[in-house]
């Protein structure tokens, strides 16, 4: 087995890390906000049967995403259960699938397509998104689809061009027209450099675009205008208010999810610097260190320009935007690998197989770190396994999590002190650990601790007499 490692040192690095991020998929819960509210919408789904409209909450549309990652979480755990390991399992297939397209390409272009895979895999956000329940995956699958079938259409190959319509209607299931503006931002600037005034002609003879367009339609629209039926009003707020108010509008007001984030202009660089690591600090190392010196063939003419435009396409978009989150640069991601793959030489597999495997090391630790403390602190998980009695109504004084109202299969509900004092039976009651029961000032009730998670405690409350406690 040594052997074979020092011999095969990228194909080992890439195999461990996918492997760490399946075992993995189960072992720590659905985390807050994010996994956790998608996980719940996906019960929702599975539990209602409504497969056309994610449910924000039981007879409450979402409007802020379309449903690719809900059905694929959704259906997983239709076959599987509804467990931690399911809801993220397809996401890890995707994240697996977009590995695969990244190594088939770069052996189209002449590159090491195991060293490709192995930097996308042990690539901070990647590894991140590939096991997570959330949007993301599912539209870097859609753009890799899409970009890749636009390079080899401007190569002659006509007909990979409906591949490229192909992943822009992923895209537009998974995320909505954000992937279209995305790869524009890519190809439009590539195109002019390549052709000048002639790239819109170039455009029009080597691609389909009125058959195409036509062909992503056909698959994408009937949900648009099925969800828009079944709940007046989505594609204004989705088209209007997800796609343009929320990037221009920092701390956008009329999110109806939650808060919208405000970040400075420009963070989005940062968070690329960050989420792309190590491969954002080896990428400009390979390109100084090749100035000058033999290197691997770069490919046909226009090729590591094209990657480089991908790559920071969501940056581009994303400069001026205070509404963003790391996980924003994931569509650019297989863009790096493939240039990292592109400046690498056989000389460098060694060492940059020991950069990936910090990657996969890194992963178990933090899968260790989130079941010993943050699984408790981001998850109520733990803390609703404490219920004496699961039978009892729940009930959140304050913040109602996300988490709670999944781990509960939906019995959570939200509480002000006017339902706490009309509660006539027992019930359980999650609150802040900084309060006590005491401050509440229940009328004729009492209650018990049952147990305390950081931020959150669980009590049972009944009423005053003793005896209804026990």
């Amino acid at each position: 087995m040594k052997n074979w490692i020092s011999r095969n040192p990228v194909l080992f690095v890439l195999l461990l890390a996918l492997a760490v991020r399946l075992l993995s998929l189960g072992l720590y819960p659905l985390m807050d906000t994010t996994e956790a509210r998608y996980g719940y919408m996906a019960r929702l789904m599975v539990e209602t049967g409504n497969w056309l409209t994610p449910q924000f909450d039981l007879g409450v549309p979402f409007w802020g995403k379309p449903p690719l990652h809900t059905w694929m979480s959704a259906g997983s755990a239709a076959m599987l259960g509804m467990t931690e390991f399911s809801l993220r399992l397809p996401h890890w297939l995707a994240g697996v699938a977009v590995a695969g397209l990244v190594a088939w390409m770069a052996r189209r272009q002449g590159q090491n397509p195991l060293l490709a895979a192995m930097v996308l895999a042990t690539c901070a956000i990647f590894s991140v998104a590939s096991g997570a329940v959330m949007t993301d995956m599912a539209l870097t699958l859609g753009m890799t689809i899409a970009m890749l079938g636009f390079y080899l259409g401007w190569q002659g190959h006509y007909r990979a061009g409906y591949l490229g319509f192909a992943g822009l209607a992923i895209g537009l299931l998974a995320k909505g027209p954000l992937v279209i503006v995305l790869m524009g931002l890519a190809v439009a600037p590539w195109l002019l450099i390549q052709h000048g005034l002639g790239a819109f002609r170039v455009l029009w003879q080597r691609f389909p675009l009125l058959l195409g367009t036509g062909a992503m339609l056909l698959i994408a629209a009937p949900w648009y205008l099925a969800a828009e039926q079944a709940t007046p009003g989505f594609l204004n707020y989705f088209l209007v208010g997800e796609h343009f108010l929320r990037f221009v509008e920092s701390g956008w007001t009329g999110d109806l999810y939650g808060s919208a984030h405000d970040q400075p202009r420009g963070t989005i660089w940062l968070f690329w610097l960050a989420a792309a690591l190590p491969w954002s600090v080896i990428l400009p190392l390979l390109y100084l260190r090749g100035r000058g010196q033999p290197t691997r063939q770069p490919g046909p003419a226009g090729w590591r320009s094209f990657l480089l435009c991908w790559m920071v396409s969501p940056m581009v978009l994303f400069t001026m935007a205070g509404n963003i989150l790391p996980a924003y640069v994931l569509p650019g991601i297989p863009a790096l690998a493939l240039l990292c793959s592109s400046l690498a030489t056989d000389s460098d597999r060694g060492w940059l197989a020991k950069v990936g495997v910090t990657m996969p090391v890194l992963l178990l630790v933090a899968t260790g770190v989130l079941n010993l403390k943050v699984g408790d602190e981001r998850s109520d998980k733990a803390l609703l396994a404490k219920e004496a009695n699961p039978a009892l109504p729940l009930l959140y004084y304050g913040k109602r999590t996300f988490s709670g109202q999944f781990y509960s299969d939906g019995r959570a509900q939200k509480a002000d002190l006017v339902t706490l004092n009309q509660q006539r039976g027992r019930y359980s009651l999650v609150m802040s650990a900084k309060q006590s029961w005491q401050q509440l000032a229940l009328e004729s009730q009492s209650c018990r601790v049952m147990a305390v998670k950081l931020k959150r405690q669980l009590l049972e409350c009944g009423p005053d007499a003793l005896a209804s406690l026990d």
